[in-house]
């Protein structure tokens, strides 16, 4: 009986241990202080605690940080371990998976948020939109500032597909008036390929007059749109009306007209020997040529058989020698029962296409896909101002991620002619914030402060370190709430909290004020308060020793010694023997977090004989009054 209470006595300990070291891992993860959370959520785990808790802030103190690898051990082990695991956390899991290339486990777990998830908008979205669910909660474009310019290159007739290649605007127009032939489909002339020089003055668009492309026989008296040209400048790949049979109709014998991709070579700075591509077909069309960025793959527009819908995206292998691969269809991820159109390739790797197949603002949208680097990838749609309820298509973007330059076109209403060229620039709503960090006693600037910009989800998107100055400036993202930490060894954290507007290049200020650990002789932290009569080290209290914690790991060499105050209450021998308890307390708590015996060289009560007010015996105090004196110091002995 005897060994059974023991033992019971020790497992209600270990419990305690356990639940306390948890609530001083809350403390510090609350306060983003991730990487003492996570070493004292490990230790807890070690200790036997594998509660749901414990194994999704783990998981959360990896995810914060952007190591995704380890905060997905820790997903894993709560979804493994525990049935009802809060759905933000199996969103985070397949986050993680997302971002390590496991897809399939991914896929699994999106099943299954969806269904635990049914109202949730980014499963709704996911189904509804096809939608791609592990980008950010916010479209990444809901964030640009972009301006739309009609050009005024477009005329009355119709303007569209944009194309640059050194310093030129390549382009389809309808405006050769002086051909009588029209086109029946609109009564508008066929359409040319026309070139306009283009410039870039201080962040203005500036463009020349449009004049014919110079090589003889590349223009027709039928349709002629939509190019792409090789890195080099050598070739230009572009769509021509079926002329070649047919009594140089190009109808079929249903009345159809159809359309065929070209060929043709830059020959003394005139485009010549033009060749048909040998996958074009008399029965079906063929156009809307886009390159890859590293020119090994021709992507294009066709309604051949075997396709999915109206119109398919393709793409073939370029051989050389006007030798290409077999036709193949960039399938289901892509490709739908409507129309898909006009596709682009990105400098990194990202495919823009227009499309009526999936839900959007009305008639083609303009999509992005990143499906060429992941084919599990799902189309977004670009939004507004890109997309209207009008037809929308044609997208070429230069730039990178922050600051884009292009062009689509459109027929939505306010334009010049039927299809119009418009021109955008779009950059990412930004703002920077800047302080100074300071000493908080002495006011002094402080260089080599760790500053961190952490997000409302409680995530680090940016680190900096001050300079010799003080200073430090971290970009943040326009209308969003953020908490700034700064840290320092030998220095309390200090965080200040900031949110931005929706002003772009805004500049926010926040100064840091560090508390320093170290005056003189002692290492100096809020106090080790105790509940009245107790001597156990309370949460609150454990908080502020892992200060002692880290101040002593920076210093190896460091020695101390402990003092322990009481309140008046109780008799004389009695708080000389419970401030002895609670000095001795103290210094265990430091031995557990790994502090050498040797360093603290003494843990000594003073009971109640150097009080800090007047709450003496017999003196009528108030509880806050009397915790005052329920103290304890640390005193440098050698560093």
């Amino acid at each position: 009986m005897k060994t059974k209470f023991l033992l019971y006595i020790f497992l209600i300990g270990t419990s305690a241990t356990v639940f306390a070291q948890r609530k001083l891992a809350d403390k510090f993860f609350e306060n983003f202080s991730y990487i003492k959370a996570s070493e004292l959520y490990g230790e807890a785990v070690k200790k036997g605690d594998s509660s749901e808790h414990v194994l999704t802030r783990l998981g959360d103190c990896y995810y914060n940080n952007s190591k995704t690898a380890d905060a997905a051990v820790w997903y894993k082990a709560a979804l493994k371990k525990h049935k009802n695991v809060n759905p933000e956390h199996i969103y985070k899991y397949i986050q993680t998976q997302r971002s390590l290339g496991n897809f399939d486990e991914a896929n699994i777990w999106l099943e299954k948020f969806k269904n635990i998830q049914s109202g949730d908008s980014r499963a709704k979205n996911y189904d509804r939109d096809n939608l791609d669910i592990f980008g950010e909660l916010e479209s990444a474009d809901n964030d640009d500032i972009v301006e739309v310019e009609n050009l005024p290159i477009n005329s009355q007739f119709s303007d569209f597909g944009s194309f640059i290649h050194n310093g030129e605007l390549y382009f389809a127009s309808g405006r050769n008036t002086d051909v009588k032939k029209k086109y029946a489909w609109n009564d508008e002339p066929f359409l040319d390929i026309y070139q306009v020089s283009i410039a870039n003055n201080d962040g203005k668009r500036e463009l020349g007059s449009p004049d014919f492309i110079k090589a003889k026989g590349i223009n027709t008296d039928y349709h002629e749109a939509s190019v792409a040209i090789t890195n080099d400048g050598n070739t230009i790949y572009f769509t021509r009306d079926n002329l070649t049979k047919r009594n140089k109709t190009g109808y079929d014998k249903e009345g159809t007209t159809h359309l065929k991709l070209y060929k043709a070579s830059l020959v003394d700075d005139q485009w010549d020997n033009i060749v048909e591509l040998p996958f074009n077909g008399e029965d079906f069309s063929t156009g809307h040529p886009a390159l890859s960025p590293d020119g090994k793959k021709l992507y294009f527009v066709s309604d051949r058989e075997g396709g999915i819908g109206q119109t398919d995206i393709y793409y073939v292998d370029i051989l050389g020698d006007n030798s290409y691969g077999e036709p193949q269809n960039l399938g289901e991820s892509i490709n739908t029962e409507g129309r898909e159109m006009f596709p682009f390739i990105s400098k990194d790797g990202t495919l823009y296409f227009s499309s009526d197949g999936y839900l959007g603002l009305g008639l083609l949208d303009i999509y992005k896909s990143n499906i060429l680097n992941d084919d599990k990838a799902e189309p977004i749609n670009m939004g507004v101002p890109y997309n209207s309820g009008y037809d929308d298509f044609a997208f070429f973007v230069s730039g990178n991620l922050n600051k884009r330059d292009g062009y689509f076109s459109s027929n939505r209403p306010g334009g010049h002619g039927n299809d119009d060229i418009y021109g955008f620039t779009a950059q990412k709503c930004k703002q920077t914030v800047t302080g100074i960090a300071r000493d908080k006693k002495t006011n002094e600037i402080l260089g080599g402060v760790e500053v961190k910009l952490i997000n409302k989800a409680g995530k680090i998107v940016a680190t900096t370190t001050t300079d010799a100055n003080g200073s430090y400036s971290l970009e943040a993202d326009c209308d969003k709430s953020y908490t700034v930490l700064g840290s320092k060894e030998d220095y309390k954290d200090d965080k200040v909290e900031i949110a931005t507007d929706k002003t772009n290049g805004k500049t926010n200020e926040a100064d840091l004020y560090l508390h320093p650990l170290i005056d003189n002789d002692q290492i100096v932290i809020n106090p080790i308060f105790f509940d009245f009569d107790k001597w156990n080290i309370r949460t609150d209290a454990e908080y502020e020793l892992e200060n002692i914690v880290d101040v002593m790991r920076e210093h190896p060499n460091m020695i101390i010694k402990i003092e322990s105050h009481t309140d008046s209450r109780g008799s004389d021998s009695y708080n000389m023997k419970l401030s002895d308890r609670r000095a001795k307390s103290t210094r265990d708590y430091l031995y557990s977090r790994g502090i050498a015996k040797d360093r603290i060289q003494s843990a000594i009560g003073y009971g109640e004989t150097q009080l800090l007010n007047k709450c003496s015996n017999g003196v009528k105090c108030t509880e806050e009054e009397h915790q005052l004196n329920r103290r304890s110091y640390f005193y440098i002995l050698k560093d």
